[in-house]
């Protein structure tokens, strides 16, 4: 391999082209002894030269091509060319193969010793050298180093290992060494490639001849298919031995949670499993304990909603009911409202099925209906703690609600959740619940009803004509001036998985109750109530919010329409 060389030392270029100065450079020369890092690296970090601007002028004094792995076609297979070990450590990734020549890029192209080992490694082809910023490089690490290729390794030899026996797996595991068994092996390549891709759910699924493997990521499910169905009994075993199952009862459901380190990540896992066809059928949700909650600012809600949200956090009693469909992110608004409410001065009681995450100085109770210890027992003894403010997890059943609602008359603010389509049928689902009209509008203050919808991948988007059939839904839902914006969708690259999405965000409607609306609630009026809803100056509905973000670029004309559908 002919390596590309300096003809001069960095620092020397750098101030003969006049990017740095001569005292510049001494001083970061001073630096880079002391600390030991390159000197590009100290010249960056005294802030003298940015990254980009550093790598350009690498780039062309090397005469390589400088790359925004964004817009790169990444080959999968190059990929593996270089072992995820070496690729971190030399900060290098092979992207492209074609005939004997691999295209690598690294973030220091001045490293002899590395180019030397990369060069070694993919040998006897040839290297063709480029270059992209370091933390680009980082993230592309976790998104192409996946544990799939691992993960069905250690499937294959965990059904080796099994292949000539006739008893059943999970008893047999049951007595090995969990630093031994391949089991564990397997599933801590599981749970590092679900946080790698930051999933929020794991599906493990016994199929007749096959084992289903399932991520959700961004609300969406992704399968990897297994062809050792045998192993599913012995995994279904090590997760109910950590998480404190019963491992003889495999007819009914159970529940449980356990806590792990992964990847650097505290990660709190709640498992449900469930007896099905062809075994049992495991669900675990992955929380991450070590991201912190988030800020009320942080959940996407538009700042004039914040606003008024935020006041009637502040209120010294009545009800606020967060409502959405499962995985809507409901918990999450409400644990951002509990850490800005959380004071040295307010007692804060919580009733949750489970508790999902630990907060300091709030008393938190989960129920467990199999000693009694149900939402509405809860609630009895907790208005008696001298609360001045109760999170209920769910509005579940009359008792719940009437208790609920008592607490938000007699001087509390009541936080609590619905599964309900939108923030108008939430006060009527209360009532339809058995609660009286007349408690409903003397405690119902406020009603957030929320979805979460994909954000279309910055590093692919392009612009978007939706189709002949959508405009119809657009049109009929916004009238002419959905004709006025300009969409965006994402084409599909390696920083999303080919999906055209990357993360989520919260699109919200908050139904503040005004006279009109609880003098239709006292009457039993649904009707009244919802037309004097839909006529509020402030009210805005999800729908509405959705297309808003689609019009910025936010998201797409798909996810708003997904979310019309729904509503």
């Amino acid at each position: 391999m002919a390596q590309p060389r300096l003809r001069m030392r960095l620092g020397d270029l750098l101030v003969a082209e006049g990017i740095i100065s001569e005292d510049q450079l001494l001083l970061a020369l001073g630096q880079q002894r002391q600390s030991g890092r390159k000197l590009g690296a100290t010249l960056v970090d005294l802030g003298f030269i940015g990254e980009e601007q550093l790598l350009k002028f690498l780039a062309q004094q090397l005469n390589v091509p400088f790359f925004d792995l964004s817009k790169l076609s990444i080959s999968p297979q190059a990929v593996q060319l270089i072992p995820e070990v070496h690729a971190r450590r030399y900060r290098a990734l092979a992207v492209n193969q074609q005939g004997d020549e691999v295209t690598v890029v690294m973030s220091d192209p001045a490293d002899l010793a590395a180019l030397d080992a990369i060069a070694g490694l993919i040998s006897p082809r040839q290297l063709k050298l480029a270059v992209a910023r370091e933390a680009q490089l980082l993230d592309y690490f976790d998104q192409l180093y996946r544990r799939t290729k691992e993960i069905e390794s250690f499937a294959e030899q965990l059904q080796e290992e099994y292949r000539e026996t006739s008893f059943d797996l999970g008893l047999a595991e049951a007595g090995a060494s969990d630093s031994e068994a391949t089991v564990v092996k397997l599933l801590r390549s599981l749970f590092e490639d679900a946080v790698q891709v930051r999933a929020s759910d794991i599906h493990i699924e016994p199929d007749e001849k096959v084992l289903r493997i399932r991520q959700r990521i961004d609300g969406v499910l992704h399968e990897n298919v297994l062809n050792e169905v045998r192993i599913a009994p012995a995994l279904v075993l090590r997760l109910k031995l950590v998480a404190g199952l019963d491992i003889a009862e495999k007819r009914l459901p159970q529940d449980g949670r356990f806590n792990m380190k992964v990847r650097g990540h505290e990660i709190d896992v709640r498992i449900s499993t469930m007896p099905v066809q062809h075994g049992e059928s495991v669900v675990m949700r992955l929380l991450d304990q070590s991201a912190g909650l988030l800020r009320l600012e942080d959940t996407g809600m538009p700042d004039d909603l914040l606003a008024r949200f935020r006041r009637q956090l502040h209120r010294p009693h009545g009800m606020i009911v967060v409502t959405g469909p499962t995985g809507s992110g409901k918990t999450t608004s409400l644990y951002a409202a509990l850490s800005e409410l959380n004071s040295p001065g307010v007692k804060i009681i919580t009733v949750e099925d489970p508790v999902e995450y630990r907060l300091p100085r709030i008393s938190q109770v989960q129920v467990n209906p199999k000693i009694d210890l149900t939402f509405s027992s809860v609630l009895r003894s907790t208005l008696r703690q001298d609360p001045d403010i109760l999170l209920v997890g769910e509005m579940r059943d009359q008792e719940t609600a009437e208790i609920g609602l008592r607490g938000a008359i007699t001087g509390h603010l009541v936080l609590t959740t619905l599964h309900t389509n939108d923030a108008i049928t939430s006060a009527l689902r209360l009532m339809d619940m058995g609660a009286p009209g007349y408690m409903v509008a003397s405690a119902l203050r406020a009603i957030v009803a929320q979805r979460l919808v994909r954000r279309v991948c910055r590093d692919c988007a392009q612009p978007h004509d939706p189709e002949p059939g959508d405009w119809i839904w657009l049109d009929s839902l916004f009238g002419s001036s959905a004709r006025q914006h300009t969409f965006v969708k994402g084409r599909g690259c390696q920083s999303c998985n080919f999906t055209g999405y990357q993360g989520r965000i919260g699109v919200y409607e908050l139904l503040e109750l005004d006279q009109s609306m609880m003098d239709a609630l006292r009457r039993g009026d649904p009707e009244a109530f919802a037309r004097s809803a839909r006529e509020h100056p402030d009210y805005q509905p999800l729908v509405q919010v959705a297309f808003d973000y689609a019009g910025k670029g936010i998201t797409s004309v798909d996810e708003v329409l997904r979310l019309a559908e729904v509503v």
